[in-house]
């Protein structure tokens, strides 16, 4: 699958530096043909001839080197692969990255580029986790950056959690679909987000607690791997992923009109929160206290959006993913919901309190279809994403 693609391979500074070598051998083993850069930092964790003796080339090094100036200047170099790759990206290199950084030739040539760019990152647990670090990542997703992990175990320091670069094997399967064109490539997917604003009157209305932060995650993943992405989100916190359609709407008659309009699609992903109920008569005035004691408000059932995609006789998606919040009977509760709504797939959580899921960062959910239920481990809301549209991708006859 990679014959003939030519990769830069970009090696930044960490302990990770020596997976580099393997991914080198693992990618000309692909038929590839792998391109170094070196930086200064990276030097302190694998020699340049080691680089070089693995790659069969020169391994660039220096961004005011004339002789490659006026060989292959830092433009031409940044071009003239099919995908760049950053393995170990270092909180460093994704900072300079995420602000446009240019004061070696590893950030130059990364600010220079109009090439794809797969990161692996690699650091201290703390150092991933830390909010400047976690801005950073969201920006360069923002920016239509591709992630490969980083996934959680022992570090070279001795702490354990989040920051291991990704195998050499997962780097290469993520470089193959990098290239391929991805998994969904041809498909049109549907994902809605968010929660549903529903007016009380101007200045008042019913909501949840919802940042959308796993529909945008479902709507970024889907989209690394090539689907064309039709994100439909009401009011987040969370702003929609680069790359995708977006169409923005409030309340759950508004989120309905949106997705109707949007059919047909080949899957649809429906993460939103939308309100179970809306105002039967929103006033147009804002309420004012009374002395006759509290106003009465009467509601009315909004559209069942799964529930309507679903069970639509003609059109129907071939695949429709739900989202059930629960705090008690979770799987009991959602199961009930995937039979009662008609959908393929249900992915149910406990968003009770005491699980800071609901707004938080990360999800432990339970993925129940026609093989029954399956309990998925704690992990960050992109993580799911990215386990769930794999899994869609195999589900709809992709290739990943």
């Amino acid at each position: 699958m990679l014959a003939g693609k030519r990769i830069l391979l970009i090696i930044g500074g960490g302990i990770a530096a020596y997976k580099s070598l393997e991914l080198i051998r693992r990618l000309q083993d692909k038929g590839a043909t792998v391109t170094p850069v070196l930086t200064r930092a990276g030097e302190q964790f694998v020699t340049p001839l080691s680089v070089s003796a693995l790659a069969g080339c020169k391994v660039f090094r220096d961004l005011f080197d004339l002789t490659d100036e006026a060989e292959m200047g830092h433009i031409e170099l940044s071009r003239s692969a099919d995908l760049i790759v950053v393995a170990p990206a270092t909180a460093d290199l994704m900072a300079k990255m995420a602000n446009g950084l240019a004061n070696d030739l590893a950030s130059t040539l990364l600010l220079a580029t109009d090439t794809d760019v797969l990161a692996a990152p690699a650091m201290n647990v703390r150092m991933w986790e830390h909010p400047a670090t976690q801005r950073n990542l969201n920006r360069l997703k923002s920016d239509g950056i591709r992630f490969i992990g980083p996934n959680e175990g022992g570090m070279a320091c001795g702490e354990f959690g989040a920051g291991r670069m990704s195998e050499p094997a997962e780097i290469v399967a993520a470089v193959e679909t990098a290239l391929s064109g991805g998994a969904l490539a041809g498909k049109r997917v549907l994902v809605t987000s968010g929660p549903t604003h529903e007016p009380i009157d101007p200045v008042r209305y019913i909501a949840n607690r919802s940042s959308g932060a796993q529909g945008a995650a479902m709507a970024a993943a889907l989209r690394d791997l090539g689907a064309h992405v039709v994100f439909v989100t009401g009011p987040a916190d969370v702003p929609p992923p680069a790359g995708v359609e977006v169409k923005t709407v409030e309340t759950a008659q508004q989120m309905l009109a949106a997705v109707q309009s949007s059919l047909p699609v080949d899957a649809g992903v429906f993460a939103a929160a939308v309100a179970d109920w809306r105002m039967a008569s929103a006033s147009d005035k804002k309420l004012k206290k009374s002395r006759d004691g509290l106003p009465v408000l009467e509601f009315a059932e909004n559209p069942d959006i799964l529930k309507t995609v679903s069970q639509m006789t003609e059109g129907r998606p071939a695949l429709v993913v739900g989202f059930a919040a629960e705090t008690d009977d979770v799987v009991a509760h959602a199961m009930a919901k995937r039979i009662r709504k008609g959908c393929d797939w249900i992915v149910a959580n406990d968003v009770s309190p005491a699980t800071g899921i609901m707004g938080g960062s990360e999800n432990a959910v339970v993925l129940i279809s026609d093989a029954g239920a399956e309990d998925w481990p704690r992990l960050g809301k992109d993580e799911v994403a990215r386990r769930l549209a794999a899994r869609m991708a195999e589900a709809l006859g992709g290739r990943g």
